[in-house]
């Protein structure tokens, strides 16, 4: 996400960085650009007028006019009104005092709320038991879904006997059955429509009604563009909203819902899907999602992925053997199957700042399939294989292209790449720097 409008917005720096002094119709002239990349990202108007006004004030201030270093005064001042527009801070999930805390998770049918109730069940899963609850009983492949997805995130599920079709007779046994089996975060998945109507909305406002929600929270298809904010402002009409959910913030569309739906409606952005993934829930945070709309990076996410990644006893082999100076291949395993953890190799690469403009980094080929390949390669081979790959001739490499399901041209490879990464780390040891060798990155992709 976001590619297009990082593009435009670069372009625009870049014109100012080449100027020693800006003048107020430079600024102009930039402002002009920012607000035209800003509507070709699908921001709704009145937000982009009120955000380049704003921004426009504050640039022609003697400060930045008068400044050493003008340019990068602008690309503050755009970075600081743009994580101003999309809320004041990183704003948490409320968890009742006393206890069960309850969310009820309403929207237009395919914003991927199903998804999302389990994926919330799993984020707060570390220090609480949740339930989720299949309140869609409109259709009916709703509750098997939420059944699946409950059962590969190992959180708590309830849905409907045969025959139900009361949501405020089901909502009430879904309370009693947690109270009996110590849960203490409840998650009501409730239906959807294609479009907003009243019979929708009069149920979810009984729902509401009779449960007394912790948090209503609604979930938003972030590839519907301006289209978002229209939705937020009719359910909020009638259903009073906590917190919004972006799902597909991972996808091509152009950012407008992330950028517009908090300022235009006033209703906080809470969590963003990131990917197709149980895990891949974040907490919304407007200042790194400003960094990645402005290619600035986003150091902080890309420590919490390590983390998550990150296994102590792996590492700790990995370092055993960079103090021997030479990895084998199973030391390369062990770091394809941390970077597989992490996700997909494009968003990550996202989150380091300056990524797109290291060479070598710039045209890599980021197909996932290819650790998928490294992975098989290595696991084809014996111990002794792993350990001495001096040893695999071309009939070895033959058995293992064979047993990997790959070609012998993609063995070769791996141990191409394998030979790669132990000559960086010799070049480290040695002091030598950190230029990349011919055919970087080490891990084949």
């Amino acid at each position: 996400m976001f590619d297009s409008l990082r593009e435009r917005l670069e372009s625009v720096f870049k014109g100012l960085r080449g100027k020693g002094k800006l003048t107020e119709e430079d600024i102009s002239a930039a402002m002009r650009d920012v607000r035209r990349a800003l509507l070709e990202g699908d921001v709704n108007f009145r937000v982009v007028k009120d955000l380049v006004e704003r921004m426009r004030e504050r640039a022609v201030g003697r400060q930045v006019l008068e400044s050493i270093t003008p340019a990068q005064q602008v690309i503050a001042i755009v970075y600081e009104e743009m994580a101003a527009l999309m809320g004041s801070g990183r704003r948490s999930l409320t968890f009742s005092s006393k206890p069960p805390t309850r969310y009820i998770l309403v929207g237009l049918q395919g914003s991927g709320k199903t998804t999302t109730c389990v994926k919330i069940a799993k984020k707060v899963s570390d220090r609480h038991k949740p339930l989720v609850v299949a309140c869609d009983l409109r259709r009916p492949a709703a509750v098997e879904q939420l059944r699946i997805l409950a059962d590969q995130a190992g959180v708590g599920f309830f849905g409907p006997s045969d025959g139900e079709g009361d949501v405020i007779r089901l909502a009430g046994k879904a309370m009693e059955y947690a109270a009996q089996r110590l849960y203490d975060v409840l998650l009501f998945d409730t239906a959807g429509r294609l479009d907003i109507d009243e019979l929708l909305m009069g149920e979810l406002a009984s729902l509401g009604e009779a449960l007394s929600p912790t948090e209503t929270l609604l979930v938003v298809d972030a590839m519907t563009g301006q289209e978002a904010v229209s939705v937020a402002i009719a359910f909020n009409e009638r259903v009073p909203l906590s917190g919004i959910v972006l799902t597909k913030l991972d996808g091509d569309s152009r950012g407008g819902a992330a950028l517009s739906i908090g300022a235009a409606t006033g209703i906080p952005v809470k969590l963003a899907g990131v990917g197709e993934r149980i895990q891949d829930l974040e907490q919304f945070d407007p200042q790194r999602m400003a960094q990645r709309i402005l290619g600035m990076g986003d150091v902080q996410g890309l420590v919490e992925r390590i983390q998550e990644a990150v296994d102590d006893r792996e590492i700790e082999k990995i370092a055993a053997s960079v103090k021997k100076k030479k990895m084998t291949l199973e030391d390369m395993l062990l770091q394809v199957r941390q970077v597989r953890k992490m996700g997909p190799l494009d968003k990550v690469l996202e989150m380091i700042p300056g990524a797109g403009k290291i060479k070598g980094l710039e045209n890599a080929q980021l197909d996932p399939r290819r650790l998928a390949h490294v992975e098989a390669v290595i696991l084809s081979m014996t111990r002794e294989e792993r350990q001495n790959p001096h040893i695999i001739k071309g009939s070895r490499r033959r058995r293992i292209a064979q047993g990997s399901g790959c070609s012998v041209q993609t063995v070769n490879q791996v141990l191409k790449q394998y030979e790669q990464m132990n000559l960086m780390m010799k070049r480290f040891a040695q002091g030598k720097g950190t230029r990349f060798p011919k055919g970087f990155p080490p891990i084949p992709m």
